[in-house]
């Protein structure tokens, strides 16, 4: 979890890593599927091996980045899909697992957002090393870039204030934030 910059000059914050048991998940999803369409049992042998070739494949291609302010996520062997998430669009960050996953210790996470169409999520990320870390590193960013503050990962916490004050804070926080939305529709 080093801050580095990237190719657009934007801080780094976090560069997801995926774990290879990823693979195996993928494999048995596809042999599970093989088994259940009848015509391909007699493929078996065959769709294995190009199954974990393949998997190994889209496993490399996997990228994963947090920046200042957004997700930026690729994939794609054949296609090449990017998908950039502002942090501030982000509704919800959700962690799967289902009993293949919990055997081999993997979790998928799940990027929903605001104004995005059809059910679902946005973006699913099977694999990700330290899931919940990540997914935790994500919404705490997301909640500094909502709030003005300024965006970076440090472990600060403010000092308890009175009651009124904390009322009087939040007060101004949500007045800051409806001008920079008033901002943004007003600039579109």
């Amino acid at each position: 979890m080093t801050a580095t910059m990237n190719d657009t000059d934007e801080t780094v914050l976090w560069e997801a890593e995926f774990n290879p048991k990823v693979k195996v998940y993928w494999l048995i999803s596809a042999v599970l599927t093989s088994l259940l369409t009848i015509f391909l049992i007699p493929l078996l042998p065959l769709i294995a091996p190009i199954a974990w070739y393949v998997s190994g494949l889209y496993l490399k291609s996997h990228r994963c980045t947090l920046t200042e302010r957004t997700l930026k996520v690729s994939r794609g062997v054949l296609v090449r899909q990017e998908k950039t998430v502002p942090l501030d669009r982000i509704t919800d960050l959700g962690l799967v697992q289902g009993p293949i996953m919990r055997a081999l210790e993997l979790e998928a996470v799940s990027v929903e957002t605001a104004g995005q169409s059809g059910p679902g999520s946005l973006v699913r990320l099977t694999g990700i090393r330290n899931g919940r870390a990540f997914r935790d590193a994500v919404l705490k960013q997301r909640d500094m870039v909502a709030g003005g503050e300024p965006a970076r990962l440090t472990a600060t916490t403010q000092p308890e204030l009175p009651q009124e004050a904390n009322v009087q804070t939040t007060l101004i926080e949500i007045r800051d934030i409806l001008k920079r939305i008033e901002a943004r529709s007003t600039s579109l």
